[in-house]
């Protein structure tokens, strides 16, 4: 925001719950609120990263109430009636909706009923293009969210291409790429919890932090981290939970090195445990973008991943950590005894992971891509 703009009022909607596109939701409203600009959340919940008071920043609960009509409570109508009313009540120039549907497509219908007009930037984030773009009930929905909208932007290229590949939308989709908080992820001392966990002073740390969903494929993590255990002491920790927690359990017990797997669940503050890693380990099926990585770089921790989507985008093969093909978890393991194992190249693997999220993941950077693209569909600024 230069001196001359003025102060945008700007409506942001997500998914308040754990989750990627969450995170990036809130954080952006927290920064953009810091810049002077007035942020208003539009969600079903509070989001979990909207602690405490912020200056600038206010939330609006969408209310949802059963009816007996409704074999669902019609979430999408409720929100969409949110919406409108917050455009008016606030005056809002400007609404961000992370994901195309059911938000784009709610916020499009906002605007219409509401009495004010407003500009519609859409992020596409990964879930809605590939699970929710290869369903044929869906696709048309999805399309149009796109198209309506009067900025799209997804957060990695790969991400960009595959929506142009699948929906075809007649517009151009930007990309922009997600950041993190630095002043919340850095390297620290946190050799307390070492001790804390029972981590000895020889043993390297492996990390891992999802939602333990399928397509995160931590029995991947769990035999790579196997075969490296053979060669060098070292602990796993996995840090979330999720459907295939239990199978985890169930792949470590009665091995040799199921005493080495700490399981530590959910966990509020993950930046500590980053800094607590020698290596990130992410070898998913499916990934957009891969936030975790940014965490982990952002602590000096170098990563191993699947060249699998948006991933690649983050790791820089042989420079801040490695990328493998999915399932290739012998050569992962090779990759990471030869890493731990050559102190002065780790330590250039760690520079390197600091490097890139000052230059290539800056926030500031990133949060002014987003400031101007506001400005540039607000009706008053247009």
């Amino acid at each position: 925001m230069t001196d001359n703009q003025k102060k945008l009022k700007i409506g942001i909607t997500c998914y308040p719950t754990v989750g990627g596109s969450g995170i990036i939701a809130t954080e952006l409203g927290k920064q953009l609120a810091q810049k002077g600009h007035e942020i208003h959340f539009i969600t079903s919940s509070m989001p979990f990263r909207l602690k405490g008071f912020y200056q600038s920043i206010t939330y609006h609960e969408v209310e949802v109430n059963n009816y007996s009509v409704f074999q669902y409570a019609p979430y999408d109508i409720a929100l969409a009636n949110k919406i409108a009313e917050v455009i008016d009540e606030e005056q809002l120039d400007v609404l961000h909706m992370h994901y195309a549907i059911p938000h784009a497509v709610c916020a499009i219908l906002a605007r219409d009923m509401a009495k004010r007009d407003v500009g519609i930037v859409t992020t596409l984030h990964g879930t809605d293009i590939t699970v929710l773009g290869v369903d044929s009930s869906l696709k048309g929905a999805i399309r149009y969210g796109i198209e309506k909208s009067d900025v799209v932007t997804a957060v990695s290229n790969s991400l960009a291409n595959q929506t142009n590949d699948l929906l075809a939308p007649d517009r151009e989709i930007q990309t922009v790429y997600n950041f993190i908080d630095t002043t919340d992820y850095f390297p620290q001392d946190v050799s307390h919890l070492r001790k804390i966990l029972g981590i000895g002073p020889d043993e390297k740390v492996l990390l891992h932090v999802s939602n333990f969903r399928k397509v995160k494929r931590v029995q991947d993590i769990v035999k790579t981290f196997s075969y490296v255990r053979k060669q060098m002491p070292c602990k796993l920790v996995l840090v979330g939970d999720g459907p295939e927690r239990h199978p985890i359990l169930e792949q470590a017990k009665g091995t040799d090195y199921e005493q080495d797997i700490l399981f530590l669940g959910k966990q509020e503050n993950v930046a500590e445990l980053y800094a607590l890693a020698d290596l990130f380990l992410l070898m998913s099926e499916k990934e957009s973008f891969g936030l975790v990585l940014l965490e982990a770089m952002a602590c000096g921790v170098p990563c191993i991943g699947t060249d699998i989507g948006g991933i690649p985008e983050v790791i820089s093969h042989g420079s801040n950590g490695y990328v493998v093909p999915k399932g290739a978890v012998e050569r992962a393991a090779l990759l990471i005894v030869e890493l731990l194992t050559n102190e002065k190249k780790y330590k250039e693997f760690q520079q390197n992971a600091l490097k890139t999220v000052a230059n290539t993941f800056n926030n500031d950077q990133i949060i002014s891509q987003y400031e101007a693209l506001y400005y540039q569909v607000a009706p008053d600024e247009r």
